[in-house]
């Protein structure tokens, strides 16, 4: 009798660990997919929690990280959204198109914070790349921002908005969302130039250097010369000596392109450094605008991305 009980006092005992055990990888399973910081609850699966995503291997090496989320494809994205009436521009003039932020209550945001020394970054490119334009737009009290577009050739063209809220929900966080609109009359595409890493705009040349790779992070060095000599006049333009802005071929993602060179008076040059972000391979139509004797300048290259 006592040597069955003492059998039945070890099964028991076994049958409550295992129970335990089993338990406490239920609570681990519930938490990963619940209450873990830090994890992607998106209908998408992250990078990082892809067990087979490639480059994952990569993700530890430096200067190899992982790029931020987002490709300005999006006219909404955490609750902010980019509205306007305004589906159609007309062809050949000037044009002022207006727009709002608004946030997660459904109201439009006022609060920007300063994004190289200015609150809202604006950008249009048509649909063949051509006719890039980067312009700051003024917001009225109510929260409408308006731009003054430079006038636009028919086709289908994507508007950028690029913007930090200064409070709410996404305080502190980047966001660039995009709309499409159309310019009436008959669209003359433009092909794509071959992939290159210079370009000439206005007397200067300027070379692009770098091996990029979809999904990491990388540096880009641009170098600007003018008559085979380098420049060291570049001046400040939006705290900065150059901005660089990139866009992908067909579906016309955006890249986050930051400068990684200070501000040091007006003798800036010839080379500068990039902290670039690339979402997808192929090819990106980058555009770096640069400030000499007070005029802006615009080069524009492709540049293919493995």
């Amino acid at each position: 009798m006592s040597q069955r009980f003492r059998t039945s006092r070890r099964a028991l005992a076994a049958a409550a660990a295992t129970a335990a055990l089993t338990l406490a990888l239920a609570a681990c399973g519930s938490d990963s997919d619940s209450g873990m910081s830090g994890m992607d609850h998106s209908a998408t699966p992250s990078a990082s929690a892809s067990a087979s995503a490639p480059g994952d291997d990569m993700a530890s090496m430096p200067g190899m990280e992982p790029v931020s989320a987002g490709n300005g494809l999006a006219a909404a994205k955490d609750g902010y959204k980019m509205a306007s009436s305004a589906a159609t521009v007309p062809a050949g003039k000037a044009t002022a198109y207006r727009f709002a932020i608004t946030g997660p209550d459904g109201k439009p945001v006022t609060g920007f914070a300063l994004d190289q020394t200015k609150r809202m970054h604006f950008y249009a490119v048509r649909s063949d790349l051509t006719g890039f334009q980067h312009l700051h737009p003024t917001m009225a009290q109510d929260g409408t921002w308006t731009v003054p577009l430079a006038a636009l050739q028919p086709g289908t063209w994507r508007l950028y908005a690029s913007f930090t809220p200064d409070s709410g929900a996404g305080k502190g966080k980047g966001f660039v969302l995009s709309r499409t609109v159309k310019v009436s009359g008959m669209a003359m595409a433009a092909p794509l130039p071959k992939a290159s890493g210079t370009a000439t705009v206005d007397g200067y040349t300027v070379s692009v250097k770098g091996d990029p790779m979809a999904g990491m992070a990388h540096q880009l060095t641009a170098t600007v010369t003018k008559d085979g000599k380098p420049v060291t006049d570049l001046q400040p333009y939006l705290d900065t000596y150059a901005h660089l802005t990139a866009f992908h071929q067909g579906d016309l993602a955006f890249a986050h392109l930051h400068p990684e060179t200070e501000v040091d008076g007006d003798h800036g040059g010839p080379t500068l450094g990039f902290h670039a972000e690339f979402a997808q391979s192929g090819n990106w139509r980058v555009f770096l605008q640069f400030q000499t004797g007070g005029k802006l300048h615009t080069a524009s290259l492709t540049l293919h991305v493995g």
